[in-house]
């Protein structure tokens, strides 16, 4: 079960304040992705697991959500059925009304861990998503240089991975997850494995891009400030099943 709450006062980060919250522009908008009576059952040796049961949630264009709940509640569940990765058990995921039955240009994904290829550079794992969609990246070459400077990793685009700290190798898959300019971000904890200083770091620049990009976000969290900090919306879910 999911219960929706509305954003509260920013809290104060490290610096003493946070930047402003925009009231939620989409609070009229078009809804950009529904998640309609949505249950999801796995089979295991030691029995059924029922990780969601019947989940109704209307994400509008331009929202940001987080969706806040202990772990083991299907969070990680929930955001892997709206990106299409794995199939539902019962009910529908939609996008501008579209039904999601697998990944999707429009939908990226950041998930917990960053995920670079250890072989390849900074920029040739940022390029290596057009690879497997033989794409040609030259269309894109401009807008991720400017991601890689707004995300303060210009001059970086032939390190690898493992020169890289963790906050760092966290902006390169998000200019990996923006670099084909995809209309909604789902994050699954993507910062959880973060000190708390490059946390608050990271959260901030995701705030900042929000801002800037006005995309849709659905971000997964257990942690009630992160929460409350970054979205104009929460969505708590409860114990197993979500």
């Amino acid at each position: 079960m999911a219960t929706s709450v509305n954003h509260l006062d920013s809290l104060s980060t490290r610096q003493g304040q946070a930047p402003p919250m925009p009231a939620a522009a989409s609070a009229g908008g078009a809804v950009a992705m529904r998640v309609a009576g949505v249950s999801k059952h796995y089979k295991t040796a030691s029995g059924s697991v029922h990780a969601l049961e019947d989940i109704d949630l209307d994400v509008r264009e331009g929202e940001f959500v987080t969706i806040l709940g202990p772990s083991g509640c299907g969070k990680t569940t929930l955001l892997w059925g709206m990106s299409g990765l794995h199939e539902l058990t019962r009910g529908t995921v939609t996008l501008n009304g579209t039904p999601v039955n697998g990944p999707r240009p429009e939908i990226g994904m950041i998930f917990q861990e960053a995920n670079l290829l250890p072989w390849r550079t900074l920029r040739r794992n940022i390029l290596f998503p057009f690879e497997i969609k033989k794409i040609d990246p030259k269309p894109y070459e401009a807008r991720i240089d400017g991601l890689l400077n707004e995300v303060g990793l210009a001059g970086f685009d032939g390190k690898f991975p493992r020169e890289l700290s963790g906050g760092m190798q966290q902006r390169a898959s998000i200019v990996r997850c923006l670099s084909f300019d995809p209309q909604v971000i789902l994050m699954d904890e993507p910062f959880g494995a973060l000190d708390a200083f490059t946390r608050d770091e990271m959260n901030l620049l995701i705030q900042q891009i929000w801002m800037e990009t006005r995309k849709t976000i659905v971000f997964v969290t257990h942690n009630v400030t992160e929460a409350i900090f970054l979205a104009d919306r929460v969505v708590v879910m409860s114990p197993r099943p979500g």
